[in-house]
């Protein structure tokens, strides 16, 4: 038996009468998204300008951008639903992912210096060879292809439930055309044409959850304490909801499970290969840093959003309707576009018809920056000169073969496995990165002492215990929110790995490069001198200049 992410008997959300006149705007907005892209694209082939935008982005507009690379279509629309159904762990959520920019601001300035804006050219700084390029390439990938599968999802099922239709079929449907068009944007984009598209993207997600947020309030008297208020009432566990522990995944290990999910988000959220990517467009270091802080001011303010946006969702619609249509209220943020208004009213199918659109923005573009940077890394770090010189491909061609590659191969696993809940996908994607990028990233900047051996231990190791742990925990057997919830495999207690993954990791890469036991057999084998006796014949004695003999 599988879980399906939206409920067969989910409500018709805009109506017969609304429904065309919400598609037929819906398609014009995406035309022109996508027409105003293929203006953007660049047709210089000198690879600095078709990947990191010559370094020639002004501080404001890659600042902007790093903000548009936080509104996902994940975060989206599952955040608030989070919130709404979990109140408290929701908030915490949010906060965590507000945190990760401040703990990116940390490394970016150092990032930026080196010059590289790859994986495998990070890891190439204390480690030089093919192998670390390559591992630096798998990591990339190994990221970059369930998150894909997750926003693609997300997509998919928004554009169906948008439309009234939340059947398997139309779900499935909805995911091929959304990847298909999405294909066609990435196949043509590069950092300067998404970044244009992300910058404006901000604005309008901003606008859009504040006027949601705004119309709510009306509701209760521009009060947001009766809103809060209301929002607890209208819960499943009203004793529960300002505090931890009602989201099921976390009260397995207690206070061990929270503080795991706070590492893998915090740190895994930091250490995304397209923010590598996006900070090294910046001109310089200060024009990183200033960027980075209105990156952060910019984020603040959408989380803040969000989690207003979770509180009215569940103060207006309930979080019983909510969960009814989508056990882990991915439908909240349409739910509550649909219901703060009255029905068959022109301001409620231009509201929901506007939570479309940055719906579609946040999908198009997070698909497009994530595969744009997996692209580029298998450009740089997998195949490099000699292996584009082998296949006789120009670097241009290269990257726009392997754009639509991940696309394909993304869309193509993501409709295959479309019975089966995959959300945990994304906890695994932020894993990998906070076990495999942030201890690596960490040594090779601050680490002189980091060698090629400390390198490979880190990342292969740290790829192979969280694989293993994942597979073993309770994100993937045993429990209501798995992806096999009738079988019970798992070993390990932890929802996401990073309590155990990430101290490991700094300690195999320690391991790797220092080798105490290589010191330690060397001092074994190393045998003291006799000191000379001064009292036998011929012995001779050194003071000096002076060499008495006996």
């Amino acid at each position: 038996m599988t879980t399906y992410l939206l409920s067969a008997g989910s409500p018709d959300l805009i109506g017969p009468a609304a429904r065309g006149a919400v598609i037929v705007a819906f398609l014009v907005f995406i035309g022109l998204c996508l027409l105003w892209v293929f203006t953007l694209a660049t047709q210089d082939d000198d690879p600095e300008r078709l990947h990191v935008a010559g370094r020639s982005l002004p501080p404001v507009l890659n600042g902007v951008a790093m903000a548009g690379e936080q509104i996902t279509v994940v975060i989206l629309v599952s955040m608030p639903g989070t919130i709404a159904l979990f109140g408290y762990d929701g908030v915490s959520t949010a906060v965590d992912s507000a945190l990760a920019l401040g703990v990116f601001l940390l490394l970016a300035p150092r990032i930026r210096a080196t010059r590289r804006y790859t994986l495998g050219e990070l890891f190439s700084l204390r480690a030089e060879g093919p192998g670390t390029r390559a591992a630096g390439a798998v990591v990339t990938l190994c990221i970059a292809v369930p998150l894909l599968m997750v926003q693609l999802r997300a997509g998919g099922i928004t554009a169906a439930l948008l439309i009234g239709m939340p059947t398997e079929t139309a779900q499935v449907v909805c995911t091929v055309m959304m990847g298909c068009l999405i294909m066609c944007f990435a196949g043509v984009a590069d950092l300067r044409g998404t970044t244009f598209v992300q910058a404006a993207k901000v604005p309008v997600a901003l606008a859009t959850l504040t006027a949601v947020i705004l119309v709510a309030l009306r509701l209760f008297d521009w009060s947001p304490a009766s809103l809060l208020s209301a929002a607890v009432d209208k819960s499943m566990s009203p004793d529960e909801y300002l505090g931890p522990g009602l989201w099921g995944h976390v009260t397995g290990s207690g206070p061990l499970n929270t503080l795991s999910d706070h590492i893998v988000l915090v740190l895994g959220t930091a250490m995304m290969p397209h923010l590598i990517l996006r900070v090294s467009a910046s001109r310089d270091v200060p024009a990183a840093r200033r960027s980075l802080s209105i990156a952060v001011g910019l984020t603040g303010l959408f989380y803040l959003l969000l989690i207003t946006t979770g509180f009215a969702a569940a103060a207006v619609v309930g979080s019983g309707p909510i969960g009814a249509v989508d056990v882990k209220g991915q439908g909240a943020p349409i739910l509550l576009a649909s219901e703060v208004l009255p029905h068959h009213s022109t301001s409620r199918v231009v509201l929901i018809t506007l939570v479309a659109c940055v719906a579609f923005l946040a999908v198009l573009t997070a698909v497009a920056s994530v595969t744009f940077a997996a692209a580029v890394s298998v450009t740089r770090d997998l195949l490099g000169r000699k292996g584009r010189a082998r296949i006789r491909i120009g670097q241009t061609a290269v990257l726009r073969l392997s754009v639509v590659a991940l696309c394909a191969v993304s869309l193509l696993l993501t409709t295959a496995v479309h019975r089966y809940p995959i959300e945990f996908l994304l906890a695994f994607s932020l894993s990998l990165a906070a076990t495999c990028v942030f201890p690596a990233v960490v040594y090779s900047l601050l680490w002189s002492g980091f060698n090629r051996h400390g390198l490979l231990w880190l990342v292969h190791g740290g790829l192979s215990l969280c694989t293993l742990l994942t597979l073993a925990s309770p994100a993937v057997s045993g429990t209501t929110y798995a992806l096999l919830p009738e079988r019970d495999f798992n070993l390990f207690p932890l929802h996401t790995p990073g309590l155990v993954s990430v101290p490991a990791a700094f300690l195999l890469g320690w391991l790797g490069s220092a080798r105490p036991w290589e010191r330690i057999t060397r001092d074994r084998h190393t045998v003291p001198r006799p000191a000379p006796d001064r009292s036998a014949p011929g012995a001779r004695v050194d003071s000096g200049r002076n060499v008495a003999s006996g």
